[in-house]
């Protein structure tokens, strides 16, 4: 039996697993401190590399001096259609899952200003971009029959008897939405440097699941069960400046710097607590709480190559220089701040991208890679064969990421229309179902619970994730 308690109340989680709140880190580094969102299909093509071309708006997604390059006014629009499977293993079954959505994930526009006076100074021009991400994502993972939890229950008359649990599955979902809307002035010198700075506006509201499910021995029930502190809602809203210049080395290569700030976050949550009340029945009740995050700060060097009007090649390299860290309120941000200071890494990402021009045809690619957030990570898990040991894994939470992007448009001279496919993939190992016992009179722990009872032991199951995701993206523009 399961008693409800509906008040909400404003009070900081008072535990976390040690180094394992899975959903927390994975948001944390996928969603408050992640830039990688789509924009038009121009930069979708060329994987983001832009950083010392510029010539639109999107500039302020890696570079607020390309806002400078531009010579005309223009506006546009991109619709974009997602596509994601998470192919799932654990010990020798596999489980796919794929999901579709088609969303308007950029808006941007630029006024250009020629000014017209005697001084070295050509253009100033002042720009909008407007980026959405679907932060659609569920992984679920097949049961293993090995894998087996001992119990001990009492029935009806107070009498104590041992169950087993065995694993029939795991499943984290989460839904949601990610936008960044930037605004930002350029200006060109003498043709020859651009600079610029951006402020920069993101939110999110998202809706995060924790669930496995087991069968019991006793008496072949299922039963579906909630990791402790979710399911969780939070709404975030967050601020960050950018700075940045290019400039000419010579008619052929340019070279680009910029910096972007920590991204300062404010994050309402409201998570389940859940609990064994004083007369034995699992009770939970809704929380809420304030957080602070602060995302890394960020700095991006480029390099382009220019050799005609028909062609140009830019590179990309962009650094997290700092690591994330939450305002510390208690013992729950002093573990996930400890767990980001021994294993974050500073995130870097390679971007490569290309376009070529016939007559009024635009070919467009691009590649890039973004190494892995965290270091290898040591810790109990289970076997295939069900027993345990502690064992080492690479790209635990989140691993490295390559993504392909291919495209092409035509210049009408005032109209545009471009088209891009990109391709994205990662893989990672994906640790569930570790949790502490807290305090055992009244019973609290960080494990999973159901109706009835909780399931809470210090061992993780892991399994292996691969995910790839399919963009179409779809441009419209104008320029005057």
């Amino acid at each position: 039996m399961i008693k409800k308690s509906l008040a909400l109340l404003t009070v900081a989680a008072s535990f976390y697993m040690q180094a394992q709140d899975v959903s927390t880190l994975r948001n944390s580094v996928d969603v408050y401190s992640n830039g990688d969102l789509p924009a038009s299909a121009k930069w979708n093509a060329m994987a983001g590399s832009s950083g010392a071309l510029g010539g639109d708006a999107t500039s302020l997604l890696n570079n607020p001096a390309g806002l400078g390059v531009a010579i005309s006014s223009n506006i546009g629009a991109t619709l974009g259609v997602r596509n994601y499977k998470t192919s799932t293993t654990l010990g020798n079954q596999g489980l796919t899952y794929s999901n579709s959505s088609a969303d308007l994930v950029n808006a941007n526009g630029v006024a250009s200003f020629q000014l017209l006076t005697e001084t070295a100074w050509k253009f100033v021009n002042i720009g909008v971009n407007i980026s959405s991400r679907n932060l659609d994502s569920y992984v679920e993972t097949p049961g293993n029959g090995s894998i087996i939890i001992q119990k001990e229950l009492e029935d009806e008359n107070g009498i104590p008897y041992n169950g087993n649990l065995s694993l029939l599955g795991h499943a984290y979902d989460r839904t949601g939405l990610q936008s960044k809307m930037s605004l930002g002035v350029g200006a060109n010198y003498n043709n020859a440097v651009f600079i610029g700075a951006g402020l920069n506006f993101h939110s999110s509201t998202l809706e995060q699941f924790d669930t496995a499910r087991f069968n019991l021995d006793l008496d072949n029930s299922t039963a579906d069960y909630h990791k402790q502190y979710t399911p969780f809602n939070e709404v975030g809203s967050g601020f960050s400046a950018s700075l940045g210049v290019i400039g000419k080395v010579n008619n052929q290569l340019r070279l680009g710097a910029a910096l972007e700030t920590p991204t300062w976050w404010g994050i309402e949550r409201v998570y389940t607590d859940h609990y064994t009340d004083t007369d034995g029945y699992i009770s939970y009740e809704n929380l809420a709480e304030d957080r602070t995050f602060t995302s890394p700060l960020k700095a991006t060097l480029s390099a382009a190559f220019v050799p005609n009007k028909n062609f140009s090649l830019n590179v990309d390299y962009g650094i997290g220089l700092t690591k994330a860290k939450y305002n510390v309120q208690g013992p729950a941000e002093t573990e996930l701040n400890t767990f980001f200071s021994d294993y974050s890494r500073n995130t870097s990402e390679v971007k490569v991208g290309a376009e070529y021009r016939i007559k009024a045809f635009r070919l467009r690619g691009g590649f890039a890679h973004a190494t892995s957030p965290f270091d290898s990570v040591s810790l109990s898990s289970f076997n295939a064969d069900g027993s345990t040991g502690n064992n080492s894994f690479d790209n635990l939470i989140l691993g490295s990421r390559n993504t392909l992007g291919l495209g092409l448009g035509y210049d009408f001279k005032s109209f545009y229309i471009d088209l891009a496919y990109q391709n994205q993939n990662s893989e990672y190992s994906n640790p569930f179902l570790y949790g502490t016992i807290v305090d055992d009179a009244p019973r609290y722990t960080t494990g999973y619970y159901s109706d009835g009872f909780d399931i809470t032991q210090e061992t993780s199951a892991v399994s292996g994730v691969k995910n790839t995701e399919n963009h179409l993206s779809l441009t419209f523009g104008w320029k005057f």
